[in-house]
């Protein structure tokens, strides 16, 4: 059985023009829009144009960062998924940050709060979410981190990290710790284990090496990505690669919005062991 993957960084629910001059601070505290001859650069909630592009692609599992939490039933409904949701940094007051991030996006940005996000097509090949776990990664300074990890009635299991950002160092410690974490819940399983790591494999090939030689999780999208993802007891039919920016962007009188500062990140496995994942 072959399986679709898209890991994406969603950037708070906002959308990113590649002109740096659209991203003014009138528009942050304005709410006012700003163009160009070709992009366009909103401040308003983006749930639905989120939504609609990732019901328009091409996965089976689809793990979301910088979620915000009120995106997760809207994004499964539109997309036909059942969804895991583990929350990170920032959360209290949930419904007050909710209610800030659908009036201005842009001015509350990451204090909206954030998510991991794990979405999983059904009626579809793996069958739904038969298991949910989450870890906190670690706590107190920067910021939270957490794992989200799901086991599909079909076995495959899914762990979903969003680490450490601007500390590599730390970064690599949490991703050494939810690889472990992950490879214990898997058990035998086959496993998917990536998401936003913030790590370059050129800058930083030490954990990458462990993580293939310790852990047996290969497949890193390219030298320069922080995006990734990984597998386990799973045949490689297609690279993971960043779609093209065009990819990302949806139409918006006669100019395009693009969403997430992030490029999503695709790939396609084949089950190498069929019993645990049969057709």
């Amino acid at each position: 059985m072959e399986i679709t993957v898209l890991s994406w960084n969603l950037f708070h629910g906002r959308d990113f023009p590649p002109d740096p001059r659209l991203r003014t601070w009138r528009s942050r505290l304005l709410r006012l829009e700003e163009r160009n001859a070709t992009h366009v650069q909103v401040n308003r909630d983006l749930t639905g144009e989120f939504a609609t592009l990732l019901s328009r692609a091409e996965w089976d599992v689809a793990m979301l960062q910088e979620c915000p939490p009120r995106f997760a039933e809207p994004l499964a409904r539109a997309c036909g998924a059942e969804w895991h949701r583990t929350l990170t940094s920032r959360n209290s007051l949930g419904a007050l940050r909710g209610l800030l991030g659908r009036r201005n996006p842009d001015l509350i940005a990451s204090g909206e709060g954030g998510s991991n996000l794990i979405l999983v097509r059904v009626p579809g090949k793996l069958g739904g979410i038969a298991e949910r776990r989450e870890m906190a990664i670690h706590e107190g300074e920067p910021e939270r981190r957490a794992m989200g990890f799901v086991r599909t009635a079909s076995g495959l299991c899914v762990a979903n990290l969003h680490a450490t950002n601007d500390w590599p160092q730390l970064a690599a410690v949490d991703v050494e710790k939810a690889a472990r974490a992950a490879l214990e819940w898997a058990a035998d399983a086959p496993l998917l284990f990536g998401g936003d790591l913030n790590l370059r494999p050129g800058k930083n090939p030490r954990i990458f090496k462990q993580l293939e030689e310790e852990f047996g999780l290969a497949a890193p999208t390219a030298p320069d990505a922080i995006d990734h993802i990984l597998c386990r007891g799973l045949e490689v039919l297609e690279q993971p690669t960043r779609w093209p920016p065009e990819q990302r962007e949806l139409p918006l009188e006669g100019r395009a919005l693009r969403l997430s500062d992030h490029a999503p990140v695709q790939a396609r496995f084949r089950a190498a062991e069929p019993d645990l994942l049969p057709n």
